[in-house]
């Protein structure tokens, strides 16, 4: 399996600041292969792109985002500005994901998507992850990630804005996720991508 289709969830990364930023890398190629796609592959890759922003939030949202608030200094500044940039990308993003790759506003809507995606995750990396690799131990990061991987194993396949805590998406994230898990084989079984 190509670095492109691995699920975040089975990536090999030990420390969670290592697992974090491979994902971004992954998310930024998932971005430019929706971009280059042609028409009839655009569907499948952008898909691909929904799942793993999706589980890659949530995951942050559940384990990440409440570590940082206790541990790092002004966590609850910096989570919360996280957190507030993640609904805004969210929003777009399902917007996007119930109109489809047909619709005529979609690379436009992927070009405002990506730029927000991308200026959240050099905050995350500058404000959140450089001070999680200082204020923790090697022991808490390879903690977190394994918390991190057990939450993208269970996460939903598509954004859901305004579960942006640990708790909502406790209480809401699995029935979604199971919906969410079901319709991904529903749509893979009858041969649909969108």
């Amino acid at each position: 399996m190509s670095d492109r289709q691995k699920k975040p969830e089975s990536m090999g990364e030990k420390d969670v600041v290592d697992l974090l930023l491979a994902q971004h890398s992954l998310i930024r190629d998932l971005f430019d292969e929706v971009e280059k796609a042609p028409a009839e592959a655009r569907a499948e890759a952008f898909q691909r792109l929904v799942r793993l922003l999706a589980v890659h939030e949530t995951a942050e949202e559940e384990v990440v985002h409440p570590y940082a608030r206790r541990k790092i200094d002004g966590g609850e500044g910096v989570v919360d500005d996280r957190l507030a940039e993640e609904n805004e990308a969210k929003q777009l993003l399902m917007r996007m994901d119930k109109a489809g790759v047909e619709d005529p506003q979609f690379l436009t809507d992927l070009a405002v998507l990506r730029a927000a995606v991308m200026a959240h995750a050099r905050s995350e990396e500058r404000y959140e992850f450089t001070q999680l690799r200082a204020q923790t131990s090697e022991a808490e990061r390879r903690a977190l990630a394994a918390g991190v991987k057990a939450a993208e194993a269970l996460a939903p396949t598509h954004p859901h804005a305004g579960v942006e805590s640990a708790t909502k998406n406790l209480l809401v994230g699995t029935p979604v996720a199971m919906m969410d898990r079901a319709r991904d084989v529903i749509r893979q079984a009858m041969g649909k991508t969108g």
